[in-house]
């Protein structure tokens, strides 16, 4: 398996190409999609961000990668994604992976995809693992209804003051942090939310040592304090019950009401919508609709 990193080029073609979002496996290569197998070895070009996962993901699953892979990170997106979405222009099928999951979510890839979209180029991707719903699907809290809040600041101030705008949530949230920030990060959450909000500490998901601890903030803040984990870690927290959040304005339902029914939702179940919202009867919302009728 060879890394290229010269300026990109494909054969002449009038065809327009295609990007794939490769959805990588998190830690099992079991877990690798027939799909995910079918496109690494049919692609023209590879983007990965880690050509030493991708590397050693193709040898666990016993597979040749004849494309030209190229680097795709952070660092040097910006630099890379004119290129590839010339050799998408040219007819190239470009498969984007990551070191696993899904390609722009809290990692590389929103940037070429928008890219390509704006190019004309058609976007599609090979579903794969994730860890927000592997996390949220093992957490036991609730799984109905959620939000995804990626990584949290990492100055404490800030992070404080994200988790104050959040305390009212009242969905099910779920947040990627790094090993050496869980301790605080678990500690503000304590503070932020109360320190008897369920949660979950999910940690390297489908691999060997794969651990989840479910338990409310406060002891997990004790927990991690104790002994800092280690691995790629998950963060799972329970919304907030209704009796936790202020209630909102009568300006502030009317209007969700309001927006609901723009986008063509009946009143009847506009109203439903924002009663379940938040954490309101039904009958609350209707009172407060029709008083200003």
């Amino acid at each position: 398996m060879i890394i290229d990193e010269r300026p990109l080029t494909v054969g002449e073609t009038s065809e327009t190409g295609r990007l794939v979002l490769v959805g990588a496996p998190l830690g099992n290569a079991a877990d690798a999609s027939a799909r995910l197998r079918a496109t690494l070895t049919t692609a023209d070009v590879v983007a990965a961000e880690d050509t030493r996962r991708l590397t050693r993901l193709a040898r666990d699953l016993e597979i040749d990668v004849p494309g030209r892979i190229v680097s795709y990170f952070e660092g040097n997106e910006e630099r890379r994604t004119p290129d590839l979405v010339d050799a998408l222009r040219e007819g190239a099928l470009v498969a984007l992976i990551t070191d696993g999951g899904m390609p722009s979510v809290s990692d590389p890839g929103y940037r070429l995809v928008r890219a390509a979209l704006d190019a004309g180029v058609p976007v599609t991707a090979a579903p794969g693992p994730s860890a927000v719903t592997t996390a949220l699907a093992v957490s036991g809290l609730p799984a109905d209804r959620f939000c995804f809040e990626g990584f949290l600041p990492r100055g404490g101030g800030a992070r404080r003051g994200r988790l104050r705008e959040l305390a009212a949530e009242p969905r099910t949230m779920v947040f990627f942090e790094a090993p050496h920030r869980v301790a605080a990060c678990l500690a503000d959450l304590a503070e932020a939310f109360g320190a008897e909000r369920s949660a979950a500490v999910c940690r390297e998901l489908t691999k060997t040592y794969e651990e989840v601890l479910r338990r409310p903030l406060g002891e997990l803040a004790a927990w991690a304090a104790a002994s800092p984990p280690r691995g790629e870690i998950t963060l799972v927290v329970g919304g907030a019950a209704p009796a936790d959040r202020e209630a909102p304005a009568a300006d502030e339902v009317r209007a969700a009401v309001a927006r609901l029914e723009a986008t063509g939702t009946t009143r009847r179940d506009a109203i439903t919508a924002v009663a379940e919202e938040y954490g309101l009867r039904r009958r609350e919302v209707y009172e407060v609709v029709h008083a200003a009728r």
